[in-house]
């Protein structure tokens, strides 16, 4: 009859604690990639009151069973759902991300310790530094400075904004390339500005005006922002090779194909030694632009025979060149590298997140903040990861993952959990009845 009590205590007891796991699922119902735990019941030890005998030749008695009593329940195992995937959630926040098709994890370290994590609702500190909503460092892999290749060696925290990408240099201007379509019955003056760069990222503006004048080809008259090009007090020269170019004939319209290509080359970019003026003031200085080489070559406009007219007029360019670039936002793809955009149309990539997946995902162990820590059971961390390219799945910006509790699961699993309760309790009434049964034959 004590161990009728006993094993009500111990009924009590398991309920409770699965109790305690639905209660913890049904109020993470809502936390970003929470896993769902699930326990199950376990016997506890037996009490032999007869041991199992076999059948005996000489007697030929019958064997027997043994008898044993029971003494009660106990938690067997509460195991986590690791490969179920919850569903997604789009939000549009950049560094929200979710890991889709793979049970691979995040890696993040927290004061130099290592942890594991699905929940992908991460942000940027103060130092430009991708961390979980709790501090953590995300891990990932960084960027060769000489090839701009990612280095897949060991993992470090990643930046979305460090001071070497917040801006890409500038490249001069190494060809210019003028296209475009000329009405061949118009009057008119058209002009087409095309802008350059020098090596130091400073943009200077040319405007070439075609003027029509009879029937050969027309003047091309080359200025820089309206001003006069000035080498020493002199003008530049501007030589045009116009043979056998821009020649139409009254009849047919086009007597030779008309191919202009302008090639500029800023020889030099620099000012003068300052003048003094009268009294003292430093006076203004002159800037020397030495554009050497600037010639016109029959290459590169095409007219139409048909009709003898240009293609509408544009500016193309070879090695056009580029201002600095100062960053103005970022991306982060499906394989987790990390994608910077810049003012001056350039894009770079400034780190790759890494991944790790494990032998046995089930066996990490929960420190809490959405954290996991790899066991004995789980498999080891390599410390360098995985590219999620080279599992099944990939990494999807502007979307998490939201737990996988099922609710209608959870409830019916409540329901049993409080009968079952209900009837462990009615075990200790009844054996208490029973004692006071006991206790009355004295009477």
């Amino acid at each position: 009859m004590m161990r009728a009590l006993f094993s009500g205590v111990s009924g009590l007891k398991a309920h409770q604690t699965r109790m305690d796991v639905i209660g913890n699922n049904i109020a993470n119902v809502n936390t970003v990639a929470y896993k769902s735990q699930s326990m199950t019941f376990s016997e506890v030890f037996y009490q032999t009151t007869q041991t199992a005998t076999g059948p005996n030749a000489t007697t030929g008695k019958g064997g027997t069973n043994a008898m044993q009593i029971g003494l009660g329940s106990s938690v067997g195992a509460i195991s986590t759902a690791m490969t179920t995937e919850g569903a997604t959630e789009r939000t549009d926040n950049t560094t929200d991300l979710a890991i889709t098709g793979s049970n691979a994890f995040f890696i993040v370290s927290n004061a130099g310790t290592t942890y594991f994590t699905r929940a992908g609702n991460f942000t940027k500190d103060e130092s430009g530094a991708l961390v979980t909503q709790s501090g953590a460092n995300v891990m990932g892999w960084q960027i060769d400075a000489t090839t701009g290749e990612v280095v897949k060696d060991k993992v470090s925290k990643l930046y979305l904004d460090s001071p070497e990408f917040r801006y890409t240099l500038p490249e001069r201007t190494t060809g210019l390339t003028l296209t475009g379509n000329i009405d061949s019955s118009s009057t008119e003056d058209l002009a087409a500005t095309l802008n350059f760069y020098d090596s130091l990222g400073s943009s200077y503006q040319a405007t070439i005006v075609f003027h029509r004048e009879g029937q050969t080809g027309n003047d091309v008259t080359y200025s820089i922002a309206g001003s006069t090009i000035t080498k020493d007090g002199e003008s530049t020269t501007l030589t045009i090779e116009t043979s056998d170019s821009l020649v139409f004939n009254s009849v047919t319209g086009l007597s030779n194909e008309a191919n202009s290509n302008i090639t500029f080359t800023i020889g030099s970019d620099t000012a003068n030694d300052p003048q003094l003026d009268s009294i003292g003031s430093v006076g203004d200085h002159t800037l020397t632009v030495d554009m050497s080489g600037i010639k016109m070559i029959k290459d590169n406009n095409s007219i139409k025979q048909t009709d003898g007219i240009l293609d509408p007029v544009s500016g193309a360019y070879v090695g056009g060149g580029k201002a600095v670039g100062t960053m103005t936002s970022y991306g982060i793809d499906t394989t987790g590298r990390i994608v910077a955009s810049y003012s001056n149309g350039d894009t770079q990539v400034i780190g790759q997140i890494a991944v790790t997946e494990f032998t046995n995902p089930a066996g990490l162990e929960k420190v809490g903040e959405n954290l996991y820590s790899a066991t004995l059971n789980s498999g080891e961390f390599d410390g360098i990861g995985k590219d999620i390219s080279s599992t099944s799945g990939k990494i999807q910006s502007g979307v998490l993952e939201m737990s996988n509790v099922d609710l209608a699961s959870e409830f019916t699993s409540m329901i049993t959990t409080q009968r079952g309760y209900q009837a462990n309790s009615r075990i200790i009434t009844v054996s208490d009845t029973l004692l006071e049964e006991l206790i009355n034959l004295k009477r």
